[in-house]
């Protein structure tokens, strides 16, 4: 993998096969694994991956709160991936901008899912970015206040 792009799209491939084919991840990622493991993007996507998956219950609840009138079940597939990987990165990836992550999510949705997921994602995501910023915020002037 040449571009942190590529390792996304492996990453969100690699947990789109396994969600659907409800196969071990272990085994998904080894029937994906792409011709070069050694460099720092597949190192990037593995990680992205098994945080991903470790975090899924957080990601989806991090979800939840920001999809009004959507049950999780009612977004499809490959949207919900794109939006746990890139919540992921914007929570758990301090060394990645989140405008970069958010950008990189919406791109990748317009490449693989719906007309309209771009759109759905990018909103999702700069909700769940404000809401960081809020928390970031109100943290920051409780810390000032209490020194």
């Amino acid at each position: 993998m040449k571009t942190r792009r590529a390792a996304r799209e492996w990453a969100m491939k690699v947990l789109y096969a396994h969600e659907i084919s409800g196969d071990e991840l272990d085994r998904v990622i080894m029937q994906l694994r792409p011709e070069s493991t050694e460099d720092s993007q597949y190192i990037f996507a593995s990680d992205l991956i098994e945080r991903t998956k470790s975090l899924q219950d957080k990601l989806d609840a991090i979800i939840k709160d920001h999809v009004d009138r959507w049950e999780l079940d009612r977004i499809a597939k490959l949207d919900h991936i794109i939006l746990r990987m890139a919540i992921c990165e914007i929570r758990f990836f301090d060394d990645i901008p989140p405008k970069v992550t958010i950008n990189e999510a919406i791109e990748i949705a317009r490449k693989y899912s719906t007309g309209k997921s771009d759109k759905f994602v990018n909103g999702v995501l700069d909700a769940v970015l404000r809401m960081k910023n809020k928390k970031k915020k109100t943290a920051e002037h409780e810390n000032e206040n209490s020194s």
